[in-house]
């Protein structure tokens, strides 16, 4: 360029050519499309902006830039970079060398020169002087501004027009036209301090005021000189693009510091905005977890409190108040049993999504540990409604008992009331020879009867020992009477020895006897005694729980019922006796005394036994019958609640299979699944009616004292374990089913994918159980690809992953996370803490001052009440350590 002369030449040709040299002189990306002169003003003051924090300045452009030396300095402090040391000398080639430095500078950023060289600017060309400071202003003011992926000047207009979008009367289109009004400037300014101006005061019709008071504001707060003029501006139909570029870049990076902070903030209030929630679900879980463990914990020892009532009416209220736990009580910690598992699942997966580490609750508040606490509470409940049942059972065996006792010795009291008198009497000393005989046959009578009514008594004390054994609780009662009748018994034998002994010894004495009295005494007695047995097995109590055992004693009291014809004659036969005795005394003429000497049987008592016999025997029939018809109402009873156990058993069974399809069907979309699943929760949810009706026949099997059902294997508490286990199931699936939702959705992926991921697991799931074992996921992973032959150690590494636990088996949502582990975009410690260091204006700590200034209140208290103290020296006091609490965001230290 040195030997291009310009003298001699038209003075529109020369300026044809200087122009043809300048359009060159610009990097490709960024080449200038206006011919118009470059604006010394403009690019004056933008020079002296930066010059100045050196502690210097330009008055002339194209003198002051001619030694090279200011253009070092320059570009030194736009770049922040150091520039090669300057030549100290004075000659030509010392400022040639100068300024080929700064154009080496420029050219290592990147910046094509074209047709600029040292020459013309040491030799003061005014085009191409300014030609140099437009392409570092295009490259260090403004290629590097960057709005949605554009850049340079494209960048820039997008920025002003984002900023400036909201404001009346500004429709921002240009660098040239656009700005003539002002309005667009001071909308800039308003938009970052709206206490700079008031923008409702400005007139569209007042352009050079506008103007005047942007450039004045822009000075005076905001550190950026004035480079343009208000009249030229306004009074040029299109004002220079390029002086309004440079002037418009100054604001975007006077503001910049605030966007960053801006953007910075935002990223810090959405991280802490997922852990404060995160958080939240963690105290719900652990408030809802401490409740139920609780609540298990108070219900356990009234479960276990086996302390027996005393009446069957107080055991049959606790049966009641069990009866109310299940159907009231229980229900709602059920389902809060249920909802607990499905929070902690949904939990874990947002703190996956968010790439948080996994929660882990209190000792003692695991999934696992309710589990087993319920497993717990479950057992007990089984064995305390057990112990009901056999305390119920009981207890109306004791009163059955209790009541046999006291009917057994009523009738032996009323038998044995005035036998101590009779035998202790001594009548025989002063009776005739027929007499004493007759005593002594009568006594004999007596010592008969004695011994048939020894069965009764050994059969009271055996019922009495019997109630004692079952814990009876009146048995003081019942020993004290038990033992009153055994005292009385052993009396009775010892006195009834000591009145045959005395007849005995008379009886030699004595040798007539009336043999007609005898033989009614002889056989009076032993059909007394069966009459008496009769009446008793008659007037006996019975227990039965079963048509088969009414219909035996059915059996045996027919069977009874047939030997009445002979005992019958046997009546008669005794009877006719009597009649002998009476036909006799009247064929002789023998005064009767009336009294048989040989017993105190009469015919009249013969007589009045044999009626009440024949009284009770349909009495006993109505009776049998009765109870016959109870136990055929206890078996339709029996029958009616198996009819529908057997029926309600499969159909809970089916639908746990049906449940079980869903879940692992790979046909249709997650939310056709989710419809699907819904759909059969409301069948479910439809059905309770039929458990509801169950449960009242259950009721009135309990309260008909019915203990067993031959017809089902079902009992009312497989139905309730099996119905619970159901409703489990069901919110669980569809709970994982949200939680695949939710992964997708997070991760990205779509429905495809998802059916891929799902057929390959269906695959290797040999089992059919949802699960699959370590050797089966292998080979579903190597049928995907990797690379898993001889890699152990990376095996090992991806089980830890997908089975943090160890529990030997894959699940479909940890294969889920796992495939789709790598593709998340979720934020990371290291983008917490570049967020942190912008807020921070890069000190490695952050005021308490600074994070009220720059977030919302609540996110800043968050992070004041866990940043730890800073420690370092020459530090402010209440300095916060931000470094060590991003990482704890993620898990890799404690809050």
């Amino acid at each position: 360029m040195s030997d291009i002369h310009y003298v001699g030449l038209p003075s529109v040709a020369c300026s044809f050519l200087v122009f043809i040299l300048f359009s060159t002189c610009f990097f490709e990306r960024h080449r200038v499309k206006s011919l118009s002169p470059f604006p010394r003003q403009t690019f004056t003051a933008w020079c002296n902006s930066h010059l100045r924090k050196a502690g210097t300045q330009i008055e002339n452009i194209e003198e002051d830039f001619r030694n090279g030396l200011k253009l070092m300095l320059l570009l030194e402090v736009i770049s922040g970079e150091r520039l090669p040391k300057p030549d100290k000398g004075k000659m030509r080639f010392h400022k040639i060398a100068n300024v080929n430095k700064a154009l080496d500078f420029i050219a290592s950023k990147g910046v094509k020169l074209v047709s600029i060289g040292a020459e013309e600017i040491v030799d003061g060309n005014v085009k191409m002087t300014l030609g140099m400071i437009w392409t570092i202003i295009l490259r260090f003011a403004i290629q590097d501004i960057s709005v949605e992926e554009t850049s340079a000047k494209e960048g820039l207009l997008l920025w002003c027009q984002r900023k400036t979008a909201p404001y009346r009367n500004v429709n921002v289109q240009n660098f040239h036209i656009s700005w003539k009004d002002g309005l667009a400037l001071c909308a800039l300014i308003h938009r970052h301090r709206p206490d700079l101006i008031d923008y409702s005061k400005l007139r569209k019709d007042d352009p050079i005021g506008n103007l005047n008071t942007a450039f004045e504001v822009a000075e005076k707060f905001l550190d950026i000189p004035k480079m343009l003029d208000a009249e030229d501006i306004v009074n040029t139909p299109k004002p220079d693009e390029k002086a309004i570029m440079t002037y418009v870049s100054c604001f975007y990076h006077a503001f910049a510091g605030a966007e960053q902070a801006e953007t910075a903030a935002n990223r810090i209030c959405k991280v802490l905005a997922v852990n404060q929630e995160n958080e939240r679900l963690m105290e719900e879980y652990e408030k809802l977890a401490s409740e139920l463990l609780e609540w298990i914990r108070r219900t356990i020892p009234w479960l276990e409190n086996r302390v027996a009532e005393q009446t069957m009416r107080a055991m049959q209220q606790k049966l009641e108040d069990f009866r109310d736990y299940r159907r009231v009580h229980k229900p709602p910690r059920v389902q809060e049993k249920c909802q607990l598992e499905i929070n902690f699942n949904t939990l874990q997966t947002k703190l996956r999504l968010s790439n948080r580490p996994a929660f882990m609750p209190s000792e003692g508040k695991m999934v696992s540990d309710i589990a087993n606490a319920w497993k717990g509470l479950e057992q007990v409940e089984k064995g305390y409604e057990e112990w009901l049942l056999t305390e119920i059972r009981r207890l109306e065996r004791l009163d059955h008992l209790a009541e046999k006792f006291k009917q057994k010795c009523n009738l032996h009291e009323a038998w044995t009331a005035g036998k101590e008198d009779l035998l202790t009497q001594k009548d025989y000393e002063s009776a005739s020879l027929m007499e004493i005989r007759a005593l002594m046959r009568k006594h004999e009578a007596f010592e008969s009867d004695l011994a048939a009514h020894q069965d009764r008594v050994e059969q009271i004390a055996a019922i009495a020992q019997e109630l004692n054994e079952l814990d009876y609780h009146d048995a003081a009662t019942i020993n004290a009477r038990c033992q009153g009748i055994c005292d009385q018994w052993d009396n009775l034998g010892t006195l009834t020895q000591k009145r045959r002994d005395a007849l005995e010894r008379v009886e030699k004495l004595w040798e007539t006897i009336d043999q007609l009295y005898l033989e009614f005494a002889k056989r009076a007695a032993p059909f007394n005694n069966w009459m008496d047995g009769a009446t008793e097995d008659l007037q006996d109590m019975f227990i039965v729980h079963s048509i088969e055992e009414i219909q035996s004693l059915i059996t045996a009291h027919d069977q009874f019922k047939a030997t009445l014809p002979e005992a019958d004659k046997e009546r008669m036969a005794t009877m006719g006796i009597q009649n002998e005795i009476l036909k006799i005394a009247q064929t002789y003429g023998i005064k009767l005394s009336g009294i048989n000497p040989y017993t105190n049987l009469s015919p009249q008592d013969i007589t009045n036994k044999w009626e009440t016999v024949k009284h009770l025997v349909p009495l006993r029939d109505q009776m049998l019958q009765e109870e016959l018809a109870r136990q055929q109402a206890n078996e339709r009873l029996r029958r009616q609640f198996a009819a529908q156990a057997n029926i309600i058993g499969p159909w809970i069974q089916t639908k746990m299979e049906e449940i079980g399809h869903v879940s692992v069907d790979i046909s249709g979309s997650l939310e056709e699944q989710m419809n699907n699943l819904k759909q059969y929760e409301q069948n479910i949810i439809n059905y309770k009616s039929n458990i509801d009706k169950l449960e009242g026949d259950h009721q009135l099997i309990q309260e008909a004292l019915i203990f067993d059902n031959k017809h089902t294997n079902y009992t009312m508490e497989h139905i309730r374990v099996g119905w619970e286990q159901l409703l489990t199931t069901i919110a669980r699936t569809i709970n994982e089913v949200e939680n695949q939702i939710l992964t997708r959705d997070a991760k990205g992926i779509s429905q495809e994918q998802l059916n891929e991921f799902r057929a390959s697991f269906n695959h290797f799931d040999r089992k059919r159980n949802g699960m699959m074992d370590p050797d089966d996921f292998r080979a579903c992973l190597i049928s995907m690809g990797y690379d898993l032959v001889s890699g152990e150690v990376e095996f090992a590494r991806i089980m830890t992953l997908v089975d943090p636990n160890n529990t030997g088996v894959v699940t479909f949502q940890a294969f889920i996370d796992f495939m789709t582990r790598e593709t998340a975009e979720t934020d990371t410690a290291e983008q917490v803490m570049a967020s942190f260091k912008i807020l921070a204006s890069d000190k490695p700590y952050i005021t308490v001052d600074e994070l009220r200034r720059e977030l919302p209140p609540e996110q800043a208290e968050y992070c004041i009440t866990r940043m730890t103290k800073y420690i370092g020296t020459d530090i402010p006091p209440g300095a916060l350590d931000y470094i060590s609490f991003s990482s704890a965001l993620y898990g890799e230290s404690d809050l």
